[in-house]
């Protein structure tokens, strides 16, 4: 056991016993041994999880996956024994409020000091929530989304029976304005869907352009910065993405996700409203439920009823340590990655092999492998993502357009209108000491097949 994990584990102890502590009084519940056969069953399962790519590892840069800080997995552990429900105050008294305080931290960093908001399972229920509530406060003519939005925007318009209006993008990946202001013009659009880092490319909508739009046309303004927002804290921006995320608290309502950039275990997304009293679009009676409060509980403004209360502890705790601050521990984290992100983009400019889009906006990286034909390079690409995974390189490929992609002259003949490309979320903070690994082991990975 290393001396880390053995202190975490104290540490653990020490507070598993302060929790205890609390319940003195109740007589001893608990069975004096483990439950027969628990050391195989847990063994197994350890030996089942080693079947799986290294996510919390630099070498890493797959998905948008990013481990827990050690304060996360601390405390989520901690309240397990419990296993508060934060659906009402009754089944997660502490929890419920430690959430509250949490989401209100969360509400501050975009500039709201009232909203009304919680916790839930990610970002499409978080998307879904804020599309569900524009619906209901009559913004139901139909829902308009860049095509670099994640798809799930155009599903959740078909659950809720409101028609999906698909916004070109430009060359850098961010809603067309131009496109954007001809569909408003029709009279069809009553939701805008702006996203602030989209999931292929990390393109920043331009939110301050968007907002301009409304003195003109009437729309409510969801912005998705389920992968985004916390670089609302970044003091690295470039001046597009930083007069995006100023604009922030203009917005309607925020979806943004806890358990990307916010170090906290799966699943834990995040929706708020500006408007605190958009709490009359959740309004229903449980009289077997919502007990003992006045107040309401967390399960009178959300569409999830029960919802682990291991979550909301887990962020409490993160944000006590790390709090969400310009110039703070987190923040250098957040920049840290970018500063990452910039200088794997910079390096692969000058390998002629490899054609990278433009410079990434937050911490997602593309590079396309250079060919004669745009179906060798999607051939290309496949190959060398495999080569570098044998190296334990874990990256991720995307398709991108020929319309972004062609700027950048990737291939001579387009006998295809998309290119499958290289991808990486240079997310860790760590990933700047590791760039000089990185790159060796994908200069392994393209030499088994590039010249």
């Amino acid at each position: 056991m290393t001396s880390r994990r053995k202190a975490e584990l104290e540490l653990l102890d020490e507070a598993l016993a302060i929790l205890d502590a609390g319940f003195a009084s109740l007589p001893d519940a608990r069975p004096g041994a483990l439950p027969a056969g628990l050391r195989e069953a847990l063994l197994a399962a350890a030996e089942r999880l080693r079947d799986t790519a290294p996510y919390h590892h630099p070498l890493y840069l797959g998905h948008m996956q990013k481990p827990p800080h050690p304060a996360a997995r601390l405390a989520y552990s901690l309240s397990l024994g419990l296993n508060p429900n934060n659906h009402a105050y009754d089944g997660g008294r502490a929890s419920s409020r430690m959430e509250q305080e949490a989401v209100a931290r969360i509400a501050a960093m975009f500039g709201w000091d009232t909203h009304l908001g919680h916790l839930c399972g990610g970002g499409t229920l978080a998307n879904f929530e804020a599309l569900w509530v524009a619906r209901e406060l009559g913004h139901g003519r139909g829902i308009a989304a860049s095509v670099q939005a994640h798809y799930s925007h155009a599903r959740l318009a078909g659950v809720l029976g409101v028609p999906f209006h698909p916004i070109a993008a430009d060359r850098l990946g961010r809603m067309d304005i131009a496109a954007l202001e001809r569909a408003l013009a029709k009279g069809t659009v009553g939701t805008v869907v702006a996203t602030l880092g989209t999931t292929a490319t990390g393109a920043v909508d331009p939110l301050h352009d968007i907002l301009a739009l409304r003195r003109r046309h009437a729309f409510r303004l969801h912005v998705d910065a389920a992968y985004g927002g916390y670089f609302t804290l970044a003091a690295n921006l470039g001046d597009d993405a930083r007069r995006a995320f100023d604009a922030l608290s203009q917005a309607d309502s925020i979806a943004v996700d806890p358990h990307k950039h916010g170090l906290q275990p799966y699943g834990c997304g995040c929706i708020l409203f500006r408007d605190p009293h958009v709490r009359q679009v959740y309004r229903h009676d449980s009289p077997y439920t919502y007990l003992d409060s006045a107040d309401p509980h967390l399960g009178e403004i959300s569409l999830e009823c029960s919802r682990p209360g291991a979550a909301a502890v887990a962020l409490w705790t993160t944000l006590r340590l790390l709090p969400l601050v310009r110039g703070g521990e987190f923040a250098h984290g957040l920049e840290a990655g970018r500063n990452a992100a910039l200088a794997l983009h910079q390096a692969l400019a000058q390998d002629e092999r490899f054609v990278p889009l433009s410079p990434p906006q937050l911490d997602v990286v593309v590079w396309a492998v250079r060919a004669d034909s745009a179906s060798l390079a999607s051939a290309r690409t496949r190959q060398v993502f495999q080569a570098a995974r044998e190296r334990d390189l874990h990256l991720a490929m995307v398709t991108m357009p020929r319309a972004m992609l062609e700027p950048f002259k990737p291939v001579r003949a387009w006998d295809a209108d998309t290119i499958t490309c290289l991808r990486a979320c240079v997310m860790k903070p760590e990933h700047g000491a590791w760039l000089k690994e990185i790159l060796e082991r994908l200069d392994g990975a393209a030499g088994k097949y590039l010249a």
